[in-house]
């Protein structure tokens, strides 16, 4: 039976970067986890998930894997057929099925308000690149954080290829099929709308969901302690070798 202390793996999504998990990691430290806050590449999902599974065949212990938005679609990617990963948390972050992709996920249901505070610019190795407007970023993104620290994220995000929102998930059993997963978001939530963060965790047969009222999208830095609760809880639930499902 599996009693090792796991891995807890950060993986960040689009217009974050991987200090965005800093409240979240002090926690995880507190309680003496070891934690990777991945530097999500961006670039496309095939290859963004290519690199998260070099990053994990490196770690030498059980993984919680943890997506924020986009990089919901890269755990999922990734971690299909992979024994070491034991827990899937996803933090406002999208689950896809085969297929499926943010864009598309993003407009199934009414609410989001993201595709208007875009700017798009080519870049050189083909196609387009996204990031919000510095003006939006605040409402759009972190509406429950101060104007000044929302300045300070918008100022450090990581824009995304256009391809990487397009591209549907490549696997054919998505990862939540497999492991186990929690599910923690805001009903405030601007880039993914709340009726799909509850069609996604019912999909999945989330262990647990937890909805935080009034959060934006940016809830590892306004709501560390919600994030950081689902992913303990996890973590206490798969320990001993009750990984999969």
């Amino acid at each position: 039976m599996m009693t090792q202390q796991p891995t807890i793996v950060l993986v960040h999504g689009a217009f974050a970067e991987s200090a965005s998990w800093s409240g979240v990691i002090e926690r995880l430290h507190d309680h003496n986890f070891q934690v990777v806050a991945l530097a999500n590449p961006l670039r496309g999902l095939p290859g963004d998930a290519a690199y998260l599974r070099d990053v994990l065949a490196e770690i030498d212990a059980p993984v919680i894997l943890v997506g924020h938005s986009y990089g919901g679609m890269v755990i999922t990617a990734a971690a299909a057929g992979n024994a070491k990963v034991t827990a899937l948390v996803y933090v406002c972050a999208f689950a896809p099925a085969a297929g499926e992709s943010a864009l598309e996920l993003s407009t199934r249901f009414p609410g989001s308000t993201l595709g208007e505070a875009l700017t798009a610019y080519p870049i050189s190795q083909g196609g387009n690149e996204f990031a919000i407007r510095s003006e939006a970023f605040h409402l759009q993104f972190a509406a429950d954080v101060s104007q000044d620290r929302a300045a300070v994220m918008s100022a450090t995000q990581r824009p995304v290829t256009e391809i990487a929102l397009t591209t549907g998930l490549p696997t054919i059993i998505p990862a939540w099929q497999e492991i186990p997963s929690w599910f923690v978001y805001g009903d405030a939530d601007l880039n993914i709308p709340v009726a799909l963060h509850r069609f996604m965790a019912h999909r999945a047969g989330a262990k647990a969901t937890h909805e935080v009222a009034g959060a934006s999208h940016a809830l590892s830095v306004s709501q560390p302690d919600a994030v950081t609760a689902s992913i303990l809880d996890a973590a206490r639930a798969t320990t001993g070798g009750a990984a999969r499902r």
